[in-house]
């Protein structure tokens, strides 16, 4: 029943005359993506189905479309995510595009069309409150409280983390809009750990190679600085909650949860294998 009645939603829209990008735009501003990776395969799949319905001869196959919007989608967090440094070119689009129109290469006007439409205008995403807009694509891999060290003051405070595009961000208050702190997970890793005055529950990021952690908070007065950290150490409320924390951490660090998902179907079509359009 589930998937008739995803089948019947996407059936409402109409892409016909839309490039990707704006039919993308209408889609997933309709409703809340899930963070399951397995129902974000299973609309995205139903979303390509519909284009290809409404745009005949535009791609080989249903699967092409599937691979270019999530090209679109990652595009989409790597130019306007500003944890993202080395934003990626319009030559490096096109390039990681080749051959996934069943072996064949895409346009690449159409391919400049895209980059163009994401890089002037990002996604409008609707959040739970439809007041807020986000521009990230995935919903919070885990959120709550925990007790977080500081870094001069070696003092315990009481901090609301999100964790998700595989960045960890801190807020003093969960109806906080901006984070008082980022902490990008890349090159990090964690353990637990013994706390301090006491404290148990502990977990703790650090760099393997024992360089300096590079993240940002925000001071008393506003000001945007670097971290000084060579660890970040927190405490959990029970060990249960430290385990889910450091096993959503590792999940986030160590792999994407679409990557395989993409990857496979991709092998597919530049091989030349993918079936007709569905």
């Amino acid at each position: 029943m589930h998937l008739e009645v995803l089948k019947a939603f996407v059936g409402l829209h109409e892409f016909s005359d839309l490039n990707l990008v704006q039919a993308l735009r209408q889609f997933l501003w309709s409703f809340r993506l899930p963070g399951e990776a397995q129902k974000i395969d299973r609309m995205m799949e139903a979303f390509a189905s519909r284009y290809c319905d409404c745009n005949t001869g535009v791609f080989q196959s249903a699967d092409t479309c599937y691979i270019l919007s999530f090209a679109i989608i990652m595009l989409n967090t790597s130019l306007h995510n500003p944890n993202v440094k080395d934003k990626p070119t319009l030559q490096r689009f096109v390039c990681m595009n080749r051959g996934i129109n069943n072996g064949r290469d895409l346009p690449d006007e159409l391919l400049k069309k895209l980059y163009d439409s994401i890089h002037n205008e990002p996604f409008k995403i609707p959040e739970d409150d439809g007041n807020d807009l986000t521009y990230t694509f995935f919903n919070p891999e885990r959120e709550g409280w925990l007790l977080k060290m500081g870094g001069r003051v070696k003092t315990w405070k009481r901090r609301w983390f999100i964790l998700t595009d595989s960045c960890l961000y801190y807020f003093e208050y969960t109806t906080d809009t901006d984070p008082i702190g980022i902490i990008p997970l890349e090159n990090l890793s964690v353990r637990e750990c013994q706390g301090d005055t006491g404290k148990q529950y502990c977990l703790e990021l650090y760099n393997s190679k024992g360089q300096k952690i590079k993240a940002c908070k925000t001071e008393n007065r506003g000001k945007v600085v670097m971290g000084k950290h060579q660890s970040y150490r927190f405490s959990a409320a029970s060990a249960e909650e430290r385990d889910l924390w450091m096993a959503s951490i590792r999940a986030s660090i160590t792999k994407d949860p679409f990557y395989d998902l993409v990857a496979a179907r991709k092998r597919k079509v530049t091989t030349g294998t993918a079936g007709s359009q569905s």
